[in-house]
């Protein structure tokens, strides 16, 4: 089953570089997360609040009752998801491949479904935002460690596809990544060309930016700060707000993957 995400067209003013000039300077590396973040994240995921929520998440469609779900909430520190950089693909000088996008733990339920639990850091204190079915965040960012080791995992939101990348190159970790740059991946600068190509113009103050499309290219600068508004256009969306969390609760669907 196909997961549908649709990321937004972000606002603010970008100017497109020359690729074949910022290029050298492009980094595969963002600042990481401190570890007592990491842990304030995964208590937030812990509350018994949350913990209710999930039980009724997991009870959505009958397969358990809520009493039964008894979800658990994985490891000891929620884990950094970064989706792709805008000022990376406007060629910006040092741009990072990808920016900080939420951090995210893994919740199982006793008949084995899995949910991501979506945290960000909100006037001091770590809140969780958003409940997805399944593990993309954390399975990814395990893949990408074992493929990668102290690369950065990242998600190209707008075609939903997962990557592992160091400071030369950008390797697949499923499906979708494989179709857009190859089993084998590419050179950063081939990766930075190939989604200026696909995105270069849909950025902030671009014509189909201003004509206000759909779709366009990704999450809002800093959004570990703020609403994660391309939550809010996944599948399902509006059926499970009544879960009651401070953003938008989700389900999104899914199709297996095989990892590049």
């Amino acid at each position: 089953m196909r997961r549908r995400i649709t990321a937004p067209v972000l606002t603010g003013a970008t100017a497109t570089l020359l690729l074949a000039l910022a290029a050298p300077h492009a980094s595969a590396a963002p600042p990481p997360v401190p570890a007592h973040a990491r842990v304030a994240a995964h208590d937030a995921a812990t509350s018994p609040r949350i913990l209710d929520t999930l039980s009724r998440f997991f009870a959505r469609d009958g397969a358990v009752t809520k009493a039964a779900a008894a979800p658990r909430i994985e490891g000891e520190q929620a884990v950094p998801v970064y989706y792709l950089s805008r000022d990376f693909v406007a060629g910006e000088k040092d741009a990072d491949i990808a920016e900080l996008a939420f951090l995210a733990s893994g919740a199982v339920s006793s008949d084995g479904q899995k949910a991501s639990l979506w945290t960000v850091e909100r006037q001091g204190s770590w809140k969780v935002v958003n409940v997805a079915s399944g593990d993309d965040e954390v399975r990814y960012a395990g893949l990408g460690a074992r493929k990668l080791p102290g690369g950065t995992v990242f998600r190209e939101p707008q075609i939903n596809a997962w990557y592992v990348a160091d400071h030369a190159r950008v390797l697949p970790l499923d499906a979708d990544a494989v179709r857009a740059v190859g089993r084998d991946g590419v050179s950063l600068a081939a990766y930075r060309t190939r989604v200026d190509k696909a995105y270069g113009d849909k950025l902030p103050g671009s014509a189909y930016a201003k004509k206000g499309e759909a779709g366009g290219y990704g999450p809002p600068r800093h959004a570990a700060r703020g609403p994660l508004t391309a939550a809010s256009t996944a599948a399902g969306a509006g059926a499970l707000v009544a879960l009651g969390l401070s953003g938008v609760v989700v389900r999104r669907a899914r199709r297996s993957r095989r990892t590049g």
